[in-house]
């Protein structure tokens, strides 16, 4: 079990194939066990670098209330440590943000910056959603429904409904689980605060920004400022798909990924 001290918190992370280095940032939900589909064609040409964030999966545990700029600080002196030169960051939704901050704080921090499903504050939108996360709590059939369905598209959730119920099961002794769930609550709340918007053209690195037709949780306004803000910005909209973009669309999710990742050429002289 690999694992990184941070301030004598234990981050948890594994580290597969070899080549440029790919580190993936995880969603407020998501763990590196997330990734499972994802490490193949992820690890075959790049050293795919998964990490739990300050309270996700197998990391510690916090001992309270924090902010995301915590989350920043453990990621770059991860970095550091482990040597990641010439680094491309995806971050997805939380994921996302913590890399937003990583890059304005730390220019150093990499060379490219990939974002799906992402916004550049916690409006007023996302802060009235998580804050009924969080009164959902204390249930654990009231969190799921209130936290699961509005990731994934109308269509996704019909036609996979069948999954959606295996789903459920699935997350019913996660989400009855109290040490999970005042974890997720600490994240929630850790985010309350982010606001990244006048900072925007600090980053200097080129950036994907992902956007997805069907995202109700971020939706593709919030992607447009990122995209007009960020100096060397280039943007695509998966369309048809909710916020859970990895699940409906994990071909498409992973090749934009590698391609933006991987191409030795970032300008062009084309008129």
């Amino acid at each position: 079990m690999a694992l990184f001290d941070f301030n004598g918190k234990n981050l948890y992370y594994e580290i597969h194939g070899e080549g440029k280095p790919l580190l993936l940032l995880n969603g407020i939900m998501m763990s590196t066990a997330s990734w499972k589909e994802f490490i193949e064609p992820l690890s075959a040409n790049n050293k795919l670098v998964l990490l739990d964030m300050l309270d996700q999966g197998k990391s510690d545990h916090m001992d309270g209330p924090f902010t995301q700029a915590l989350q920043v600080e453990a990621v770059y002196a991860f970095i550091k440590e482990m040597h990641l030169d010439d680094l491309a960051i995806m971050g997805i939704s939380y994921g996302g943000e913590v890399a937003l901050q990583l890059c304005v704080k730390y220019p150093d921090a990499c060379e490219r910056l990939i974002l799906f499903n992402t916004t550049a504050c916690t409006g007023p939108w996302l802060g009235d959603i998580g804050d009924a996360w969080n009164l959902a709590k204390d249930n654990w059939e009231a969190y799921y429904l209130t936290t699961i369905p509005v990731i994934y598209s109308p269509k996704f959730y019909k036609d996979h409904n069948d999954w959606m119920n295996n789903r459920k099961k699935a997350l019913e002794p996660v989400f009855s689980d109290k040490v999970f769930i005042d974890a997720m609550v600490r994240l929630t709340n850790s985010a309350v605060d982010y606001d990244v918007r006048d900072r925007l053209g600090e980053i200097k690195v080129p950036t994907l920004v992902v956007s997805c037709q069907e995202d109700y949780l971020t939706p593709m306004a919030e992607q447009e400022i990122i995209a007009a803000g960020i100096p060397d910005a280039h943007r695509v909209i998966i369309p048809g798909s909710g916020h859970a973009s990895m699940y409906e669309q994990p071909l498409l999710f992973a090749s934009l990924i590698l391609g933006f990742t991987n191409n030795c050429k970032t300008k062009y002289n084309i008129v």
